[in-house]
């Protein structure tokens, strides 16, 4: 059972990845706004009436809700075309190990460079997506010619898959593949496109302006309105009632905007790092095979 709670207790505490660093300005100030007018309704002063419910809760629920599911929506969906992504990977990975005949002794290694195009076509999906610029991460597993070339390109994945395309076009016609492994190996390719032009579609396609704008408007004038509602009922006690409220509604609104852009560096945000390094691991057993079992496959 111990063992069970710690986690729970750590994670509930820990600030790392929690919205409290950016809702704590809010927090303090709507606190600060309820403890004034404690202040001033105990002074006799008439702080207390009714806003007559000018922001229903179920409607700012309902609006908190919508946000953040739309959030989530985006980011599953960023998830499951990276799901995709590592699977397409390592089927075509896998047909290229196995189908591709080698007629010269250069076949061989002409194919591990081609598998680590794979590697490198995710690396650099990952790249443009957080609009980073070709690094040391890329050049590892490709030449210094291409990772030159990639530094011209404004869409570095497109003109990975071009170089894998274009091998496996050139072995076709040299017969080391057949007209259907070909038709195969580049509907694999296809689906690799689709991956970048799914996470383009995320990136590009914000939560509409307005109703972020909205949202924050009716946030703050409910957290602003709700304590002359209050401050007959709590006195004293309305500036940590307040504080609880506004931890509550702003956390939920910061927590959509962390996960609508899945493919940044929030550590909210998708492992996309970790995945990268999934498939490079998943290339590198492949084409660390010893002879004896690359030959026992073909």
């Amino acid at each position: 059972m111990t063992k069970n709670r710690d986690p729970w207790f750590k994670i509930a505490f820990q600030l790392r990845g929690s919205v409290i660093p950016q809702i704590m300005p809010l927090v303090i100030l709507c606190s600060g706004f309820g403890l004034i007018l404690s202040i001033l309704y105990a002074q006799g002063l008439p702080v207390a009436f009714s806003t007559g419910s000018i922001i229903p809760s179920i409607v700012l629920g309902l609006l908190l809700v919508f946000r953040t599911n739309t959030a989530y929506e985006r980011f599953w969906e960023g998830r499951k075309l990276w799901g995709i992504l590592v699977n397409s990977s390592r089927n075509l990975a896998r047909q290229i190990w196995v189908n591709v005949d080698e007629k010269e002794p250069n076949d061989f290694l002409e194919k591990q460079e081609t598998l680590r195009l794979l590697a490198a076509f995710a690396v650099a999906l990952k790249l443009h997506l957080r609009q980073e610029n070709i690094n040391e991460e890329l050049a590892e597993l490709i030449s210094y010619e291409q990772y030159e070339k990639l530094k011209e390109m404004n869409n570095p994945p497109i003109e990975i898959s071009f170089w894998i395309s274009d091998y496996l076009n050139r072995q076709w016609n040299r017969g080391c593949l057949d007209i259907h492994q070909l038709t195969g190996m580049e509907q694999l390719i296809n689906i690799l496109i689709d991956v970048l032009g799914g996470c383009e579609r995320i990136l590009r396609t914000p939560i509409p302006l307005a109703y972020s704008i909205h949202l924050k408007h009716l946030l703050l004038l409910y957290c602003l309105l709700l304590p002359f509602e209050i401050v007959h009922d709590f006195g004293w006690g309305l500036a940590p009632v307040m504080g609880i409220i506004s931890f509550t509604l702003f956390g939920i609104e910061i927590i959509g905007i962390m996960i609508e852009n899945p493919f940044s560096r929030n550590f909210n945000n998708l492992p996309l790092d970790t995945i990268c390094n999934t498939i490079k691991r998943n290339i590198n057993d492949l084409i660390s095979l010893p002879p004896s079992v690359h030959d026992h496959v073909k």
